[in-house]
């Protein structure tokens, strides 16, 4: 099996990174500093489930040095999925099955607009991982991929790249409900970056707080009620699973959008808080907890020093 991951930062860094030290044919397609460092030193992980270090890799920001491969990990982030589209024909074949390990609900619908849905799998992940420095990604928690096929062709390259992870000591999931599973982390993830940014805290003292975690509930119920008025059938138990699963994370866990507002970086907001009042207009649900979140951060949207659009 070939993979190409495109987008090699925390996600696909730390993924790609574990799948291509269980020795698979990985390549790396990255850009400046972190190219620079990949094909240097390699990629080091740091990471509470061990860490590691590749002394070499296979790294270009060239696709078309890659040709067709197996699976492309579509792991940038969302506000450069536009400008990632157009390094993808280099890397689709007839078979090539495009999988969006993104944030957000939008990734599966753009992706087949643009290389067909055929070539599309829906995929989600649990994970907290960034790049430390070029070179170096330090995975904190989470460790689980989730993916799912739109066609029925898709099912056995799918089941040999869960197969391929799970020997990679990931947690992988090939689910035959994958827009469930992505709607789940959507409700969850939409309230969990939102609060951790707006209150430049980790979780664990947002979960601690009363009158903070109140919120957090509120936004999560907000969230799940947009899921279900665009018909998705999420269970009647998610909302305790996604409060019990935040009580148990780490207290120090933060999400990419804190991490990313810490660091002076875009914020993927409009895809996240900004989807649920987005989509909320649409079915007729009031997302006051999620518009309020938007509002706040909205001066830092697009990064440090720069005027919001």
């Amino acid at each position: 099996m070939r993979i190409a991951v495109l987008g090699s930062g925390g996600v696909g860094g730390y993924f790609g990174g574990r799948l291509a030290a269980a020795g698979v044919d990985v390549t790396f397609i990255a850009r400046g500093a972190h190219l620079a460092a990949l094909g240097e030193r390699g990629l080091r992980i740091e990471s509470p489930l061990g860490n590691l270090q590749l002394a070499r890799v296979s790294a270009t920001d060239n696709p078309s040095s890659v040709g067709p491969v197996d699976i492309v990990f579509f792991t940038v982030k969302l506000y450069d999925t536009d400008s990632a589209i157009q390094l993808l024909p280099a890397l689709v074949g007839p078979n090539t099955i495009v999988v969006p390990f993104q944030n957000g609900v939008d990734s599966v619908n753009v992706l087949a607009r643009a290389v067909g849905r055929a070539h599309v799998a829906g995929g989600t992940t649990y994970v907290s991982a960034v790049i430390l420095e070029p070179g170096v990604i330090r995975h904190t928690a989470m460790n689980r991929l989730i993916f799912g096929a739109l066609e029925p062709a898709q099912g056995p390259v799918l089941a040999e790249l869960r197969d391929a992870a799970t020997t990679a000591g990931i947690d992988a999931t090939l689910s035959d409900r994958i827009m469930v599973e992505v709607w789940t982390k959507f409700a969850r993830l939409s309230v969990f970056s939102g609060m951790t940014a707006v209150t430049r805290c980790p979780l664990g003292p947002v979960v601690a707080d009363p009158d903070l975690f109140a919120m957090l509930q509120a936004g999560l119920r907000e969230s799940i009620a947009v899921a279900r008025g665009r018909q998705i059938p999420l269970a009647a138990k998610v909302f305790d699973e996604i409060v019990a699963g935040m009580r148990e994370m780490p207290a120090g866990t933060k999400s990419s959008m804190l991490e990313d507002l810490e660091r002076g970086r875009r914020l993927e907001l409009p895809w996240l808080s900004g989807a649920v009042v987005r989509i909320g207009e649409e079915v007729g649900v009031d997302t006051p907890i999620h518009r309020l979140i938007v509002t706040l951060l909205k001066p830092h949207v697009n990064g440090r020093g720069q005027t919001p659009v």
